[in-house]
């Protein structure tokens, strides 16, 4: 195990530097807004800014590594994110933080996307399954280290954003030093809404439900916190247990995942979350036992929503289509977590804090009532469904370039599709019949192309 993972340390390093100052940026300005007294709106809007700013980088990282190569990209990037970050302490004008929050998600996407591309081109087949939870586990770790910063320091100068600059200065670090070539360019996929629309609907019900809930809990958990009593060391303790709970349920949920109908399991967890989010939504004070207690299962949970949508949609879509499929569903979370936040902000200024686990429990229930096992027609299901289950991040700590590392994507037809011609225009779509995941006319060949400068 260690000699397969020695080849991507230093990109794992990377990839740790840039979610410990992601996740310290997020939780740093909420908490600041907090002591500001500013209303939760803002707080929203900044966190669906850069899940925007996210969404909008998967659209231009791949021109601008085509353009420039992937260590000029990184690099620029790099040094855009961390400007952007120092601006916040030297602009107080609430406007221009979304801007710039809209940059540091643009960026960090470009950043994302440079990874995951020298991840694939240096991961042989075999080893696409470990390099992706190998990934996976840097992504988790930075950001619950990022919370823990704040317990060891807890003063809300502006020490926390050089630190956050700190770390996107030294994520540039190995990439800069490389001495391998630069991995062939890679071109995005048509994701094909109409398609997966028709074919895997309750998926992508699930991914937007992901998205709204996990957006809004990175966004406004901390303000919810702030605003329950807890100071800035207990909050950094609450948003770590929380994150960490993400990725302690990954491998347990990868066993049921495998055994139990994936249907049946999100409409599971998605009430076990209305339960757990009762208690922190009713009551507007919360004990600090009870909140940690029901925070942490409320994580559990709400963590589980995602790879289990996405474990559901492989199952229904052939492998040729597999790549489009994780560019769909991600900018789907992406619209989710853009949405998110603005409603429960608007929510937790009208009603008062206890909303934003009153929104996680609306959401949960919304999906209970729209999942709905017995309506799988299981018509295009894959000859080897249930596929193996893969722990994936928790939201967008990744590209669709991930898709190239999945091991349920069959090697052979992404190499095939990454030497066709370089051109990710859209195909005409065919007509589609209405059915419920898993019913549609034989699709076409993906156009996922890969292209050598």
């Amino acid at each position: 195990m260690r000699q397969i993972w020695k080849p991507f340390r230093a990109l794992y390093f990377s990839s740790l530097m840039m979610l410990i100052g992601s996740g310290l940026l997020s939780t740093y300005l909420a908490l600041r807004l907090a002591a500001d007294h500013v209303d939760s709106l803002w707080v929203g809007a900044l966190m669906a800014a850069n899940y925007f700013g996210l969404v909008l980088g998967g659209k231009i990282g791949h021109r601008l590594i085509a353009r420039v190569g992937h260590i000029r990209a990184y690099s620029a990037c790099a040094g855009i994110v961390g400007a952007a970050v120092l601006g916040h302490g030297l602009i107080n004008w609430l406007p221009a933080w979304i801007v710039l929050r809209m940059i540091v998600g643009l960026g960090m996407m470009c950043q994302y996307m440079v990874i995951e591309s020298w991840l694939n081109e240096q991961a042989e087949a075999k080893q696409r399954g470990v390099v992706f939870s190998g990934y996976m586990i840097a992504s988790y770790l930075g950001l619950v280290l990022g919370q823990l910063i704040l317990v060891m320091h807890p003063a809300l100068g502006l020490e926390l954003l050089m630190l956050v600059a700190l770390c996107f200065a030294l994520c540039l670090v190995p990439v800069a030093l490389t001495q391998r070539i630069h991995p062939a360019p890679l071109h995005p996929a048509p994701m094909e809404p109409r398609f997966f629309i028709k074919r895997v609907p309750q998926s992508l019900t699930t991914v937007l439900g992901s998205g709204l809930i996990v957006g809004s809990f990175y966004g406004l958990a901390p303000l919810y916190a702030s605003q329950q009593g807890l100071s800035t060391e207990q909050v950094g303790l609450f948003m770590g247990s929380c994150i960490f709970a993400g990725l302690l349920v990954q491998w347990p949920l990868g066993w049921l995942s495998d055994r139990y109908d994936r249907a049946l399991l999100i409409r599971c967890f998605a009430l076990i979350l209305v339960v757990c989010a009762l208690p922190l939504a009713i009551l507007p004070k919360v004990p600090l036992e009870v909140l940690f207690v029901a925070g942490f299962f409320c994580s559990l949970v709400q963590f589980c929503l995602y790879p289990l949508a996405v474990a559901f949609s492989n199952d229904h879509v052939e492998g040729d289509r597999r790549v489009s499929l994780t560019a769909m569903l991600l900018v789907t979370y992406g619209v989710g977590a853009s949405i998110g936040p603005l409603v429960a902000g608007v929510l937790m200024k009208l009603y008062g804090s206890q909303m934003l686990y009153g929104f996680f429990a609306l959401f949960a229930l919304i999906l209970v009532w729209r999942i709905r096992p017995k309506a799988v027609t299981n018509l295009h299901q894959v000859d080897d469904a249930p596929l193996h289950h893969v722990a994936m991040p928790d939201n967008m700590t990744s590209s669709p370039l991930v898709a190239c590392l999945d091991p349920r994507v069959d090697e052979q037809v992404v190499q095939e599709q990454m030497q066709t011609s370089p051109n990710p225009d859209v195909e005409p779509e065919p007509e589609l019949e209405p059915v419920i995941e898993g019913a549609d006319d034989e699709p076409p060949p993906s156009d996922f192309t890969r292209a050598r400068p």
